[in-house]
């Protein structure tokens, strides 16, 4: 069946064509990447930085206003904890109480639907039994959204003309169109779960009332609510018909002005009335706020645009520019008292499109590289440009293909699931290789039939046979890898959330690659390789329109039009009549023009990776780079060309010497099994979001302004390190269940500069230099980079220097001839050293320190653990004190122990909130005939103030509160001075009813299915893996117990918590996994052979390969290794080597490598099974001439696949860019392994030998 089809196609060239455009159409339209489709539509896979790994959950929020965290816990998240348990599906329930509100976070197993469990959560809501929480308190379903929903922050700014700030706005005004005209609009953009406010004021009436007029009034404040709420209200009266004509009727009542509340009728006696004016002061003011936004030092209002669950974040963002730009001219402006017009602006602060699209842009210039590399390996490994041009060409095709599958299946595009393709491109590669270079050799064999014998097998007979010869071991070496990856799509958690879209991809990619050569490449081959002569008046017209384009691609500034040239030059030169008009030395034979034009191509491509790789960095001379590029490609690809040509006599040595040489991997093999164990490990690496998250905590009784003032000095602190580009902190929560933060937690995002000066299209610019080296702006002035070289011989005036740090991509003048601008000192070499600084200035009394965390990561972490932090302990117990006690124990030991950052270590001070406690006398009360409730009243309503109507003016709503004034409740002697009513006789002071004490207690209530929980969080200092540290602090917690220094409370217990969790579940699924997916090559390799003993002389390959990686793991950390200079350029920083831990990215480059070393192995038994049944030898002798004609035909392919592999992997390497953090450490197992697997093709064909000289042995006995 395979084969009916390859032939249908061969002989049906236009059916592959249109095969060939539909792919290449669907994937260019289908393609995540930004690019111009030109008359094509677009409708992209869906986009985002990294995988949602957090938790399947929904949120259940409850406001229950003025009420303490202990109330809400005990009457809102705890029965609601307990009644939602029952829905099915539920793996566990978290919830936090704190000032005013309920958080209670529902987490369902990974297989339940998300909109399925949010129906199940609204049918238990609306069914709770009567009395299950208080009165008036409604739980509400939070947004259908993810941690990872938070896409998009900004502030509202007033904007001059040129784009500078110039404020003039009150922060109540800002609020007021935030909330009643911006975040409605922003609302309705398409996949906008929610937008949430937060910072400033949102506006109210406020009623203080005057206790002394009340008291001579005899009015109490249950008789001015009644008056407050009565006066605000429509009514409809029907309709009236007068002349025939129908009016609709409306009694107008609303309060609209602090006039309507100040008028409004209390009592009246004696025919006069009583005002609300007669006895309060009526004004607009602030509502009670648990929020505040900074921007660097200044107080502004904003908001956060959060994605529905499943949305295209990148979709979602574009939708929500789109409709900013249409809010723009709708937004209000003013004229400030000096004449400029401030123009109230949306500014983003966070915009995950940047992290997305660098992201996207690095594995796009690593797939790009890729592709490039594999090109110069094919181009000067084959030897035939045809060939070249057909491999090369499968790459872009069968990528292009993937992104049509992603879309199909909705497997969203990010920096993991793209990583798949980017380790792939060796086995994708490979099976072109062994195809073409299939074809070639029997179209070399038909050439010698045909000097022979004079007959010739038509070309698209030559082509099939050559490609079924091979099909079915190409079909086996994808299937091993592919079906090697089966066990990565039985991952669950976070794991298999992260690595499932990258098995997907790697299929596919692979799935893609044999399409291409079983079906696409033999049609185009028997095209291209025809014979077919082309006359030479036609010869000479193409050859002369390739020098034409190239010239004028030269004067157009692209300098490939040298390569064409070059091939025109070439062709004319094989015509003798054209080259012996110049000179007879300069005609060219067939077999030298090739020669000539793969050294063109191969040039060419090496200048294009040096323009567009530049390892050496974008500081260097393209020179430089070019020289580095050259070396590293030709010198690896010479060091292949000496492996083959020693191979054979290396092999003849192997084979008489087999069990000195067997000892060689062996010893390997033992070693990679010894440093596998003494390796550290982690859950993953972290990904580089090019932004920071600041999240100290002040001291739990700090109020809203101490907070502000906290905030404020923290931002400034920040914004005067020169490398950050904008901070805003968040101090409490926005008006959002997805941010359930204490006033006392800060969020600081910060976004700092990128190393470069990049243009408006994101992309690295050179600029403008003078002859002394400094950089020229376009108002005249200079700049001198503190980075750059200049002539210090050479005077300026200083008004002609301006601060290099304050300098903006729109001040330089760009210039393709100049030098790139560093936006960092010169003592910043990485994102670290930005946070070492900012760590620096933060110091302050009062806070807290806080470990280095991101935005997203952070986001992820909050939801799936509750705390703020990657590692800490989970106490749980019955009693909050108990809870901080131990907890503080666990801090002072975790301090002690290695690995741990003493100053990141902190446990919840859960108990300190300072409370206020009033407790009413209840024998006091029965002696003037009050109730409990007459007095809570006049408490809720004298000190908190009582919200009582809402009004409505326009589009716009705003509360009306009745209070007493503030210095009449300032402290609690004047709080006991606060009149209680009595039905017969003169209001009573508070303070002959009540006792006032004060009491610690505490700030939030957090709780696990019912259990109360408190955490300690700590950090790992560099170069510790997470695991080894969570074991140490494990043995010394333990032996603390043991010793009898600690002792664990009753009721308390304590578990470590964090992605350390994650790590552990993870290792418990690899455990099974990484086994599974070697039995099952394993078996692959029985059914293709028929034979255990070959099966498993194949699958030694996988050890040694094993081996291969985790030395290469081990070297990483080694600072001696490759610790010099080359090209002035250090190649441990080069190639970013540091300690890496394993991982599950590793474990999955460990898996992905399983499959590419197999294929040099199921290539190499194959050739060796099919040369023995074909030679059969009968000695020792011709059992090894016969393992050495089987090992020179295949040992090209083999090293051409390796060599792809390792050259291909190297922009991975090397690369700097976002995203890098996750490819790196799987490409590492691929690079070392492949490498060390070289060893395979000697150990194969050694074992192979030994097992027939052993038959050979026995049978001669």
């Amino acid at each position: 069946m395979l084969n009916k089809g390859i032939k249908f196609l061969i002989e049906n060239k236009l059916v592959a064509v249109l095969m060939l455009a539909l792919f290449v159409g669907l994937g260019v339209v289908n393609a995540p990447f930004n690019w111009d489709t030109g008359f094509l539509p677009t409708d992209p896979v869906a986009v985002d930085a990294i995988p949602d790994i957090g938790e399947n959950q929904q949120i259940v929020f409850t406001k229950w206003e003025g009420r303490s965290p202990q109330d809400i816990e005990d009457q809102i998240s705890y029965p609601l904890t307990t009644t939602l348990l029952g829905i099915p599906g539920v793996k566990t329930i978290r919830s936090s109480s704190m000032f005013g509100f309920s958080s209670i976070y529902i987490i369902f197993e990974e297989d339940v639907e998300f909109y399925w469990s949010r129906s199940r959560i609204l049918e238990k809501l609306n069914s709770l039994p009567s009395g299950l929480l208080p009165d008036g308190v409604n739980p509400s379903l939070g947004p259908d959204a993810t941690g990872l929903g938070q896409i998009y922050w900004y502030t509202l700014e007033g904007r001059d003309k040129d784009g500078n700030v110039t404020g003039g706005w009150d922060l109540n005004e800002l609020r007021s169109i935030q909330d009643y005209y911006v975040k409605y609009a922003l609302s309705s953009a398409s996949g906008v779960s929610e937008v949430a406010s937060i910072g400033g004021y949102v506006q109210e009436y406020q009623v203080d009332v005057d206790p002394e007029k009340m008291r001579q009034y005899n009015i109490g404040l249950g008789d001015i609510v009644t008056a407050v709420k009565e006066s605000n209200k429509d009514i409809g009266a029907q309709t009236l018909e007068i002349n025939q004509a129908e009016y609709l009727v409306r009694g107008l009542g609303y309060v609209k002005s602090i006039a309507d509340i100040e008028n409004a009728v209390v009592t009246s006696e004696d025919y006069t009335s009583i005002r609300i004016k007669d006895i309060a002061n009526v004004s607009l003011g602030p509502a009670p706020r648990r929020g505040i936004l900074d921007k660097e030092g200044a107080e502004v209002v904003g908001g956060v645009v959060v994605a529905r669950y499943g949305a295209n974040p990148m979709e979602v963002i574009n939708n929500v520019k789109e409709k900013i730009d249409e809010l723009k001219a709708g937004l209000p402006s003013k004229e400030l008292s000096d004449g400029r017009t401030s123009q109230l602006t949306i500014v983003p602060f966070y915009d995950r499109t940047e992290l997305i699209q660098e992201t996207l842009g690095t594995l796009d210039e690593a797939l790009t590289l890729e592709i490039l590399i594999t090109i110069f390996v094919i181009v000067v490994m084959v030897f035939n440009l045809r060939a070249s041009l057909l491999i090369s060409g499968l790459l872009p095709v069968a990528v292009l293909m993937v992104f049509i599958s992603m879309k199909f299946f909705n497997v969203d595009a990010n920096i993991v699931a793209l990583s798949g393709i980017a380790i792939a491109i060796g086995t994708m590669v490979d099976v072109g290789v062994i195809l073409c270079e299939n074809i070639i050799r029997h179209l070399d064999e038909e050439d010698e039939r045909f000097r022979e014998k004079g007959t010739r097998e038509p070309i698209n007979t030559v082509v099939y046979n050559a490609t079924a010869e091979v099909s079915g071991a190409i079909l086996t070496a994808v299937l091993t890898t592919i079906i090697s990856f089966i066990p990565v799509f039985t991952m669950i958690g976070a794991e298999g959330k992260l690595f499932r879209p990258l098995a997907f991809t790697k299929t596919m990619a692979l799935i893609a690659s044999l399409i291409v050569a079983l079906f696409l490449i033999p049609p185009f081959a028997s095209f291209l390789f025809r014979r077919k002569s082309i006359r030479r008046t036609s010869g000479y017209i193409l050859n002369g329109l390739l020098i034409l384009l190239g010239i004028t691609a030269i004067v157009s500034g692209y300098w490939l039009g040298l390569l064409l040239i070059g091939f025109g030059i070439t062709a004319l030169l094989k015509d003798e009549n054209i080259a012996s008009n110049i000179s007879d030395k300069l005609t060219l034979s067939d077999k030298r023009a090739n020669t000539i034009n793969i050294f063109i191509s191969a040039l060419a491509i090496v200048f294009l990776l040096a323009e567009y790789w530049r390892p050496l960095g974008v500081d260097e001379s393209i020179f430089w780079n070019l020289l580095f590029v050259g070396f590293i490609c030709f010198g690896l690809l010479g060091v292949f060309w000496l492996f083959q040509s020693y191979y054979t006599r290396i092999l003849r040595w192997a084979l008489r010497n087999k069990i000195l040489f067997l000892s060689v991997p062996t010893v390997i093999v033992i070693f990679g099994v010894l440093i596998m164990q003494n390796t550290g490990k982690e859950f993953m690496p972290s990904l580089n979001e090019g932004s920071f998250l600041l999240m100290p905590t002040s001291l739990p009784h700090a109020g809203v302004e101490e907070n502000k003032r906290v905030l404020q000095q923290l931002d400034m602190a920040v914004a005067s390190i020169p490398e950050i580009e904008t901070v805003v902190g968040k101090s409490g929560r926005t008006e959002s269940a997805l941010d359930p933060a204490p006033l006392s937690m800060y969020e600081n995002i910060i976004q700092y500069k990128s190393e470069y000066m990049l243009n408006e299209n994101g992309k690295r610019q050179r600029y403008k230099v003078n002859e002394d080296g400094l950089f020229v702006l376009k108002n005249g002035n200079l700049v001198v980079n503190p980075n750059s070289e200049v002539d210090e011989d050479e005077n300026y005036k200083d008004s002609e220097i301006e601060d290099p740090f304050l300098v903006e991509n729109q001040n330089l003048i760009a210039d393709e001839d100049g030098d790139f601008y560093r936006n960092w000192r010169p003592e910043i070499q990485s994102p670290d050293d930005i946070w070492n600084e900012i760590v620096r200035v933060t110091k302050q009394p009062g806070v807290t320190s806080a470990p280095k965390l991101q935005p997203i990561e952070t986001r992820l972490v909050m939801l799936q653990t509750g705390m703020r932090a990657p590692m800490g302990i989970k106490v749980k117990g019955q009693d909050l004190r108990e809870i901080e006690a131990f907890g503080m124990k666990l801090e002072d030991i975790l301090k002690q122990s290695e690995g741990v950052k003493k100053e990141a270590v902190f446990a919840d001070r859960i108990v300190g909130k300072p409370y206020l406690l009033i407790d009413i006398k209840r024998e006091r009360l029965a002696r003037y005939g009050i109730t409990i409730e007459d007095v809570q009243q006049v408490l809720q309503v004298a000190v908190g103030g009582m919200p009582l109507t809402q009004t409505v003016e326009g589009r716009e709503r705003y509360g009306v509160r009745v209070r007493y004034p503030r210095e009449l409740r300032a402290n609690p002697e004047d709080i006991k001075d606060i009149y209680v009513p009595v039905e017969k006789g003169s209001p009573v002071p508070l303070g002959e009813l009540v006792e006032i004490r004060y009491e610690q207690g505490p700030q939030v209530i957090k709780s696990e299915d019912t259990f109360l929980v408190g955490y300690v969080l700590f950090d790992k200092l560099d170069g510790f893996a997470e695991v080894d540290v969570v074991e140490n602090a494990q043995a010394l917690i333990q032996e603390k117990i043991d010793s009898g220094e600690l002792t664990v409370p009753k009721g308390i217990n304590y578990q470590f918590t964090g992605t350390y969790e994650n790590q552990i579940r993870a290792e418990k699924t690899l455990s099974v996994v990484v086994p599974l997916a070697l039995a099952i090559i394993f078996l692959i390799l029985y059914f293709q052979f028929r034979s255990v003993s070959t099966s498993l002389m194949v699958f030694t390959g996988i050890a040694v390969a094993f081996a291969g990686g985790f030395l290469m793991i081990w070297f990483y950390g080694q600072d001696w290794f490759l610790n010099f200079n080359f090209f002035g350029e250090n190649l441990r920083d080069l190639f970013q080597m540091h300690t890496i831990n394993l991982s599950v990215a590793v474990w999955v480059g460990f898996i992905a490598l399983f499959g590419i070393a197999t294929d040099d192995g199921v290539v190499m038994a194959t050739y060796l099974t099919q040369t023995f049944d074909r030679n059969n030898p009968e000695n020792k002798k011709e059992i090894r001439d016969s393992i050495v004609e089987a090992g020179q035909k295949r040992i090209r392919p083999c090293l051409m696949t390796t060599a792809t592999t390792i050259l291909a992997l190297l922009p991975i390497l090397t690369s700097t860019g976002r995203g890098s953090d996750i490819m790196i450490p799987m490409a590492i197992p691929s690079f070392g392994g492949m490498l060390i697997a070289l060893i395979t093709l000697f150990v194969v064909p050694v074992l192979f030998s030994m097992k027939k000289e052993l038959q050979l042995k026995r049978a001669s006995k």
